[in-house]
């Protein structure tokens, strides 16, 4: 009898062992990804391509809140604050990371208080023209804004984005100037260049612009880019147009509460690897017009070293430009 209770409590004991141990495997329910903008803009259209086929690799759904404000920093300030267990992560982009925080001066810090897990997409930007703008070439726009300081107009989404920065960035570096005209969005002030009521846009996503570039609607000066774009490769790059040290791309990356365990980010960041490697996404992400981070980018550590640079690269010329939030 002594025995057989002692069987069974060690077969209690097993239960009991194999069920924690069940409890504690992650994830085991649904991951929340905080979106720090509206619907619809670039950070949601990376989720709808990456989310499905990174729930193939967890065995759980990730749900999008989108968690809007303040160029990003109001939801970021969600995962900051999040139990750091892996069910709370954040997927955010070049004004969430860099352009917001700069401006905000959040009560947090940027690259202190979160747990980089990798850099997801990148989409290259574009300097195009009105298609009416007498310059045919960057180095001929340069001197058609010399030539009419202050007369042009570039269309922005904001204050603080990519477009409004590296459009300061691009006057302190030639030496030109023209009046920036904020926009509520992409959509917008596309569609006003199109129609000829502003004269460029300067940190465009070119994705956004490519319709435009190749209908012959506007005029495509420069990639922001080292590199040419692979959908017009007929377009040069600022480098190759003797304007070199300005690229800019509107990047996006993942990242986990500060604290949160090696082994829960080592799988999100191996969940990110293997939809990035899936060739049904492959074609449906450079369908979309992005650009897919090479292999050796897609570490913690290496969000981690680029976040950095970015940080330090464009902090300087947002506060020397006294850039605020509108």
């Amino acid at each position: 009898m002594r025995k057989l209770r002692l069987a069974s409590a060690a077969v209690a004991l097993a239960i009991a062992f194999a069920s924690a141990a069940s409890a504690q495997v992650y994830p085991n329910r649904p991951i929340t990804v905080v979106v720090p903008f509206p619907p619809g803009g670039q950070v949601d259209n990376v989720a709808r391509l990456l989310l499905d086929r990174m729930r193939a690799s967890l065995g759980q759904p990730l749900i999008v809140e989108n968690a809007g404000g303040a160029s990003g920093t109001i939801g970021t300030g969600r995962v900051v604050r999040a139990a750091p267990d892996g069910y709370t992560i954040g997927m955010g982009n070049w004004t969430s990371a860099v352009g917001g925080p700069a401006m905000y001066s959040p009560a947090y810090d940027i690259l202190a208080d979160l747990e980089p897990v990798s850099l997801l997409l990148i989409a290259p930007t574009v300097i195009v023209g009105r298609q009416s703008l007498p310059p045919n070439t960057l180095q001929e726009l340069i001197a058609w804004l010399k030539a009419n300081s202050d007369k042009a107009s570039a269309a922005t989404v904001g204050a603080g984005s990519p477009g409004h920065v590296s459009g300061i960035h691009f006057q302190n570096v030639t030496g030109t100037r023209f009046q920036f005209v904020p926009y509520r969005g992409g959509g917008p002030a596309n569609q006003d260049l199109v129609g000829g009521q502003v004269d460029l846009r300067i940190g465009a996503e070119a994705s956004q612009m490519l319709p435009h570039i190749r209908s012959g609607r506007t005029k495509a000066y420069a990639v922001m880019s080292k590199v040419r774009w692979a959908p017009a490769p007929d377009v040069p790059t600022t480098e190759e147009s003797g304007v070199p040290g300005i690229d800019i791309s509107v990047w996006t990356g993942l990242w986990a509460p500060k604290g949160t365990p090696r082994d829960i980010v080592a799988k999100l960041s191996t969940a990110v690897r293997e939809a990035l490697a899936d060739p049904v996404s492959r074609e449906r992400i450079i369908a979309a017009g992005f650009d897919i981070p090479a292999p050796a980018q897609l570490t913690p550590e290496a969000l981690a070293t680029f976040h950095k640079t970015e940080t330090e690269k464009w902090w300087p010329i947002i506060k020397a430009a006294n850039i605020k939030a509108e």
